[in-house]
């Protein structure tokens, strides 16, 4: 039996990340702070697409999970990340816990039409919605933690970097684990072949029901957690785009490991970053060109590098 070195990974990548951050420039301490968010959002997307469905329209809960730590700011003036966070991830558990129950009979490109009809639903709404900020959105003053203020002090970037980095990991190991479980066995045993997982006894239903909340959660953890390293949110985070982005990722890293998204997530905010840094015109080009190459040589993903090594070792 093949030694699996992903949580040793993941907790050495943690100490390393929390360990270095104090001495990071602000630059690279925020991009690695944007890319662990939408590394946690694509993770949970990582476990749709084993499961053999892709949402295009996780924009919602990244959004929805923004919005729920902002309004907590904007309208009951509490300011905590941790009370932030923690509503983000009831708002779309609840959230995906009822639309689940619609989308758990779609599959294909129905599943990923519809769940893209609910995120552009919420950015219509968002943007119509004038106590909000509409299109504009609204700032965020996250300014404690745990009840200890943290704005305005030297320690105030890291904290939000330090609080990323802490719910990226717990994130990755709850997948790893869940992914080895029977619950999450069953995911891959869904994509090949429905009908069979049935008739073994199991409810393909209620899996991907189960599957698309988890999915929904992390989608709403990384949005919060964006929200609150950015300190500013609009409805664009629901905008097809986003979504897009979110599948871009997935395709980008695969879906070998729970590793993967992160990496992905790393790769596709540096490309963007220093493209659009150095050809503002032409950064879209560059983000497709990567997405050409990686298709064309590694169609299982980055990830797929990886595994080939261990497959040779």
């Amino acid at each position: 039996m093949k030694h699996d070195p992903t949580l040793p990974i993941l907790i050495a990548g943690s100490i390393i990340l929390l360990a270095v951050g104090p001495f990071l420039p602000r630059w690279a301490m925020f991009l690695i702070n944007v890319s662990l968010c939408y590394g946690i959002v694509v993770l949970g997307m990582m476990l749709l697409m084993r499961t053999g469905v892709v949402s295009f329209g996780h924009g919602l809960y990244y959004c929805l999970g923004a919005y729920a730590a902002g309004t907590l700011d904007q309208v009951f003036k509490i300011s905590d990340m941790a009370v932030m966070l923690v509503a983000a991830v009831m708002v779309t558990a609840l959230a995906s816990a009822a639309l689940g129950l619609l989308l758990r009979k779609y599959r294909d490109i129905f599943f990923a039409m519809l769940s893209l009809a609910f995120s552009m639903i919420l950015y219509g709404l968002l943007v119509k919605t004038s106590s909000l900020g509409s299109s504009d959105g609204f700032n965020i003053a996250a300014s404690r933690i745990a009840g200890i203020t943290v704005a305005g002090t030297s320690v105030d970037r890291y904290v939000r970097y330090a609080l990323t980095v802490v719910f990226a990991f717990i994130a990755g190991v709850f997948m790893h684990r869940y992914l080895n479980s029977h619950m999450g066995r069953l995911a891959g045993a869904i994509r090949d072949n429905e009908l069979r997982v049935e008739y073994m006894g199991a409810s393909v239903g209620n899996v991907i029901h189960v599957n698309y909340v988890i999915s929904a959660v992390l989608a709403g953890g990384g949005g919060a957690l964006a929200a609150i390293a950015v300190g500013h949110i609009d409805p664009e985070m629901a905008y097809w785009t986003t979504s897009g982005e979110f599948v871009f990722v997935g395709i980008l890293a695969g879906t070998g490991s729970v590793l993967a998204p992160f990496l992905g997530a790393f790769i596709f905010e540096t490309i963007r970053s220093f493209a659009y840094e150095y050809s503002p015109n032409t950064w879209q080009m560059a983000l497709g060109i990567t997405m050409l190459v990686v298709i064309m040589f590694l169609p299982g993903g980055l990830w797929s590098l990886f595994t080939r090594k261990r497959k040779a070792a």
